[in-house]
């Protein structure tokens, strides 16, 4: 059997030098209280590679820490202990780390790794309610792991990603997320939208032992800033525009045909979505309305618009890049000379950007995964309630989409702490 000390030194692993010198526990203040010290004479571990500073030294002095622990039951924890300070040569005094210290002032390392975790599912103020701490700390916590965890990532292996912007607040506040598509997840973030954000990204897979020359493939939108970021950054990228941004252009076409015909023809009133969605996703009813507008004996432009972004769809179907090349071309003959004003023009779009799109054939990469990270992001913004600052929103992407290593900075972080 053991006794309460040992109990609870197995429990914290408290190891020697280190031993628990006191137990007090009051549940009418609802906090157990945990004193550790350390025996005489004890020497310590003390690295600083900056100054060539590494080995083992007797104490000089002490300062007494507390740190929030885990919670015993439905009990505060806390741990407390003198921790020394050791003469580390000339003249040189430095604070001893505790094994079971945090990153955070006044937080344990198995803390740290719960709260982490719990921040992927639950928005922060209501976690700092629970137990009983601040929203700085936490996020405060949540940035320097984030930071520690990406300093030790290598991206020399990155080859194919994808990038897109996505609303940061309300208004027209944007960051650009940059993601390995290969290894779905996100590498990179930074403020702006616009071409300097691909040379803020080469700078930082440099400082990750990577090189711009290394990417073959970017999957993007068709926005002009993007494209021209990775003109001039990126020597030895395909630029390949995503299938569904690129649908998107010939649907906007398509609505804007619809719109203007509705004035006169009221057949047309609240059928956005039957011209918008695929066929094979319309309900019972949008399908046969659909058919009432087909057999309405109307000459619509709206229909004759609909069909040229149906065959567009097809397209994508071809079996090889030759045929997919093929039948783009003729696509792109019928879509200019249909007298529809928008298509035409959504079809100029289109020859403008056809390497990037004729380059979806070849490699059928696309910003599906971006995609829904953005969702991801959005759907996390509650977390950040009241903390609208960059830092804070890249700590949460990165936490959320870039499968960071905390183990590696943390020993107690797992996934399966909840």
């Amino acid at each position: 059997m053991f006794s309460q000390k040992e109990l609870f030194a197995k429990a914290l692993m408290v190891e020697k030098p280190w031993f628990i010198q006191e137990v007090n526990f009051d549940p009418q203040d609802g906090k157990l209280d945990i004193w550790i010290d350390f025996e005489a004479g004890s020497e310590f571990f003390y690295e600083d590679k900056e100054l060539g500073i590494s080995g083992y030294f007797k104490a000089y002095d002490t300062t007494k820490k507390t740190w929030r622990h885990l919670n015993f039951f439905q009990y505060q924890c806390y741990l407390h202990a003198w921790i020394p300070r050791v003469e580390v040569g000339n003249g040189k005094v430095r604070q001893v780390t505790a094994p079971w210290e945090g990153y955070t002032r006044g937080f344990t390392l198995l803390f740290e790794a719960f709260i982490l975790e719990l921040v992927k599912f639950m928005p922060v103020h209501q976690i700092c309610q629970l137990y009983e701490t601040y929203d700085s700390k936490v996020w405060t916590m949540v940035k320097t792991y984030t930071y520690l965890a990406r300093q030790a990532d290598d991206y020399s292996d990155v080859r194919v990603i994808g990038v897109d912007e996505t609303a940061a607040r309300r208004g027209h506040d944007y960051v650009s997320l940059f993601v390995d598509i290969e290894e779905k997840r996100t590498i990179f973030v930074t403020e702006g939208k616009d071409q300097k954000v691909v040379s803020k990204f080469v700078d930082d897979l440099i400082a990750h032992n990577g090189s711009a020359e290394q990417i073959t493939q970017v999957s993007c939108d068709m926005s002009p800033a993007f494209i021209k970021g990775v003109t001039d950054n990126l020597p030895n990228a395909d630029v390949v525009f995503d299938r569904f941004h690129v649908t998107k252009i010939v649907n906007e076409a398509v609505d804007k045909v619809r719109k203007a015909e509705v004035v006169n023809n009221p057949i047309l009133k609240n059928t956005k979505y039957l011209f918008l969605k695929n066929q094979d996703n319309l309900t019972k009813f949008q399908q046969e309305h659909l058919n009432e507008i087909r057999l309405s004996g109307l000459n619509l432009k709206t229909m004759r618009a609909l069909n040229i972004r149906e065959t567009f769809q097809q397209i994508y179907q071809a079996k090889s890049p030759m045929l997919f090349k093929k039948l783009l071309n003729k696509w792109y003959f019928w879509a200019t000379h249909c007298r529809i004003q928008p298509i035409k023009e959504a079809a100029y779009t289109i020859r403008r950007h056809w390497n990037g799109i004729v380059n979806w054939m070849d490699y059928k990469i696309n910003n599906g995964i971006l995609e829904g990270f953005n969702s991801i992001f959005q759907a996390a913004k509650s977390k950040a309630r009241g903390y609208q600052r960059a830092d804070t929103i890249k700590a949460i992407i990165y936490l959320l989409t870039g499968k960071l290593d905390f183990q590696k900075i943390n020993p107690h972080y797992s996934t399966h702490l909840l």
